[in-house]
């Protein structure tokens, strides 16, 4: 490359990762929402804009390029109190919220021409935002709950009453359901997982230090002021008691590490072994309680904990056992659903305590989110008739298959992967299902009844409508046009086992994809998002699953210890990196998310070059300051921006993405263009000597 040509391909990526920074990790500040229209007309937003006032220039680049491109974010853009982060993603679920809310106050007008959908919709929202109503009826709705489990007189009728509780969404002890079989993806199995749990994991219980006992002591407390509130007289004493049975089932569980290992999930001689019920849980009679044709046995899923569990059950007395299964009952349902003592107490604890978010939701948000949860796809085929429309599909189509093509592209260039895995590397992206906007077909809810004034009743009725639908797959074959999302969710996601990648219309809205935005920032947007989700296909955990979705190792011996050698240079990587105070990013958790990051920019970029090739458009030429090349590739880190700023209690220990910042400097530094084009030097925190590439 000539001296000229070299000095603007690094002013270009200058540009490019001076917006990476700005956007990733700042998380772009998109315009308000002008206020929804008339009934039935779309909500307006005009198109995002890039705040640079963010950047603090007296940060050197090349030894944190965070803080650089995000300095002044935080002063700008403040965690409102009724969030427990800020970023692009807050900003566009907060959009998304007000189109959905603008929708379902039009649903809720008991009008005649409403369709089916509409008045389920309709009706449920109009239900959940009546508070009166609610705090009048009190415990009513829980009482026939609470008897169930006053009735109890011996463990032996324990199965009966969990065949119950887990159609209702109550996964005391463990959890049931369906998956797709490892051995062979074309099937749906039933199967059993450990569960029970009221803290998020298993670590919340074990580990150790002040912060640790505080929060265990704060939950102990909620635990028993709710167990006091049900009308238990010594719910404090419960509580504890409580705390010691969910910390034993803690103690059996798989650490949320080992959760991303199929393997360890579900170990080969496991899935050799005969399906079959487990006599010490009696799980035969539990399966047959709700007349669940032709499941008669199921797959223990974390089997060790199903070997030990019969232990611990052994050592809890009755009295302790329904004090836990009143708490679990409770926990199950929804805050909004309830009284307001029972959804107050759920807040302050959920809320506050584990997420650091001050203040509850307006209840509109809440009911809003509420009826996605419950139905999603009736409200999502609203969702979508209103806000993505098929041209707006079709163009996002094309950048999937762009992304696609530059990952194959890139698999060639390889160095370090056979020609023989390569082969089937490209076999497996082929078979990539691309599931774009919304589902070919809108879910039937036409059996779930929702009746208006019956909040609880509702949401008690939508849970069930689902584990009887999830429960039906079971035995039959798969169904591979199915979401795992509904179209109105700002999220993405990959699954191993469909071997597909999926993006609800949510997430295809600006500042991700707007169509009046150049196909530079459009093919950063999406293209980070693709290549991210795309990516995962191929981390730590996709690669062993093979195109059909089955759990086979499809790579070479050597190839796959050389793919172990590349993935472990990441994990040394970001579990040098302290998330706060002296804890340190749990590198083993969080490789998957890491991969996908590196791997997401690369290939954004690679797709909008070659496609401003295929369109002559010129890379090197600057509007508003910056190269097209530079605003697609530096737009990719939007991703990491809507995925993280969560507040947790272990920051990149217990989540499986890392924390924000080193989602921006973990990335760039990865990339010698990045030290090339600001000037770093080799040894500078931005341009180590070896940094780390898996894709």
């Amino acid at each position: 490359m000539s001296r000229t040509r070299r000095a603007i391909s690094d002013r270009m990526m200058r540009s490019l990762f001076l917006l990476v920074g700005v956007i990733a990790a700042c998380g772009g500040t998109p315009s308000e929402p002008h206020a929804p229209s008339a009934a039935g007309d779309p909500p307006v937003e005009r198109l995002p804009g890039l705040d640079t006032r963010a950047m603090d220039p007296t940060a050197d680049p090349c030894v944190d390029f965070f803080r650089y491109a995000c300095g002044n974010f935080a002063k700008l853009h403040p965690i409102q109190p009724d969030r427990a982060s800020s970023s692009v993603g807050v900003i566009l679920g907060e959009y998304t919220s007000r189109a959905l809310h603008d929708i379902l106050e039009h649903a809720a007008q008991p009008r005649g021409d409403r369709s089916a959908n509409e008045q389920k919709i309709g009706d449920a929202y109009a239900s959940c935002m009546d508070a009166a109503a609610i705090d009048q009826r009190g415990l009513a709705p829980l009482a026939p709950e609470l008897a169930r489990i006053a009735a109890l007189t011996s463990p032996a009728e324990l199965p009966a009453l969990l065949a119950h509780d887990q159609l209702i969404g109550v996964n005391a002890l463990f959890g049931f359901g369906e998956q797709q079989d490892y051995a062979d993806a074309r099937k749906q199995i039933a199967v059993v997982s450990q569960g029970g749990l009221g803290l998020p994991e298993r670590d919340y219980y074990l580990r150790t230090g002040a912060e640790d006992d505080k929060l265990r002591a704060a939950y102990v407390a909620h635990v028993g002021r709710t167990l006091a509130l049900v009308g238990d007289a010594s719910s404090t004493d419960e509580a504890q008691a409580v705390l010691a049975l969910e910390t034993q089932l803690a103690k059996i569980s798989l650490d949320i590490t080992s959760q991303r290992d199929p393997h360890k999930i579900l170990p080969p001689d496991e899935r050799a072994r005969a399906r079959r019920a487990d006599p010490g849980l009696r799980l035969g009679r539990f399966l047959r309680r709700d007349r669940r044709a032709g499941v008669h046995r199921a797959q223990r899923v974390e089997p060790e904990f199903f070997k030990a569990l019969p232990g611990v059950l052994a050592a809890v007395d009755l009295p302790t056992l329904k004090a836990y299964l009143r708490w679990q009952v409770v926990a199950a349902v929804p805050g909004v659903a309830l009284a307001r003592p029972l959804d107050d107490e759920q807040f302050a604890f959920n809320g506050k305590a584990l997420s650091g978010q001050q203040q509850q939701q307006p209840r509109w948000k809440r009911c809003v989110a509420h009826v996605d949860n419950a139905l999603g796809e009736a409200l999502g085929e609203v969702y979508v008739a209103r806000q993505f429309s098929p041209a707006n599909k079709q163009a996002t189509v094309q950048m999937v298959h762009d992304i696609e093509a530059a990952m194959a592209a890139d698999i060639d260039t390889l160095d370090w992967m056979s020609a023989e895995t390569k082969a089937r590397a490209h076999a497996k992206l082929r078979a990539v299902a691309d599931k774009i906007g919304y589902p070919d077909h809108f879910r039937d809810y036409a059996k779930l009844a929702i009746a208006r004034g019956d909040a609880l009743g509702n949401a008690t009725r939508a849970t069930e409508f689902e584990a009887r639908r999830q429960l039906a797959k079971i035995g039959k074959p798969v169904e591979r046009g199915e979401w795992g999302m509904s179209p109105a969710t700002v999220d993405a996601y990959y699954n191993p086992s469909m071997n597909d990648i999926n993006f609800p219309a949510a997430i295809l809205q600006p500042p991700f994809y707007d169509e009046h935005s150049t196909d530079a920032e459009n093919y950063g947007h999406v293209g980070g998002i693709v290549g991210h989700e795309l990516t995962h296909g191929f981390d730590d955990e996709g690669r062993q699953f093979d195109g059909a979705g089955n759990l086979a190792d499809w790579w070479t011996a050597d190839d796959g210890k050389r793919f172990d050698d590349k993935a472990a240079c990441e994990v040394n990587e970001y579990g040098g990196f302290v998330a706060v105070a002296d804890v340190h990013v749990n590198g083993k958790l969080t490789l998957g998310e890491n991969t996908a990051d590196n791997g997401g920019l690369r290939l954004a970029y690679a797709a909008f070059l070659a496609s401003a090739a295929r369109k002559h458009l010129d890379v090197g030429k600057k509007v508003d300051g910056f190269t097209p090349a530079s605003s697609s590739s530096s737009a990719t880190a939007r991703t990491g921006a809507a995925r993280c700023g969560r507040a947790d209690a272990a920051p990149g220990q217990t989540d499986p993405h890392s924390p924000r910042e080193f989602r921006v400097n973990g990335v760039v530094q990865n990339m010698p263009e990045f030290g090339q084009a600001f000037g770093c030097k080799v040894g500078q925190p931005m341009m180590p000597a070896n940094a780390c590439r898996v894709w």
